[in-house]
């Protein structure tokens, strides 16, 4: 069984590795949301494979490092794409969620990143 919580935060970037001419070279902010998937059985006990409200909880303290802040000013995110920032989140996830399978990174309504641990 999946499971899935959604977090959102909003913060500012500028990636300085594309041309300057591009419109991500220019500072400028995103409204980020971090879908944070989970994957295990169903505690027959209780009915679920995790509560949503522990794994908010979990994730909130990595997610505060990054809502309302420069990106570019954290350390392993001087150039923050959204893969880098995936990633980022992920290994710092990691620990405090065991079971965790899948991370999206919405940056944009319509763009984003799905990383599954793929260079751990």
């Amino acid at each position: 069984m999946v499971i899935f919580k959604e977090i959102a935060f909003e913060a500012a970037h500028l990636l300085p590795s594309v041309p300057e001419g591009h419109k991500c070279f220019r500072l400028h902010g995103h409204s980020y949301v971090v879908q944070i998937y989970v994957t295990g059985d169903i505690d027959p006990e209780v009915g679920w494979v995790m509560d949503f409200a522990e794994l908010k909880e979990m994730a909130e303290p990595v997610i505060e490092q990054l809502d309302h802040h420069y990106l570019n000013e954290i350390p392993g995110l001087e150039n923050p794409t959204c893969e880098i920032l995936a990633r980022w989140i992920w290994k710092r996830l990691r620990p405090l969620v065991p079971k965790l399978s899948k991370l999206v990174v919405n940056e944009t309504a319509t763009s984003g990143c799905i990383y599954q641990g793929e260079d751990e």
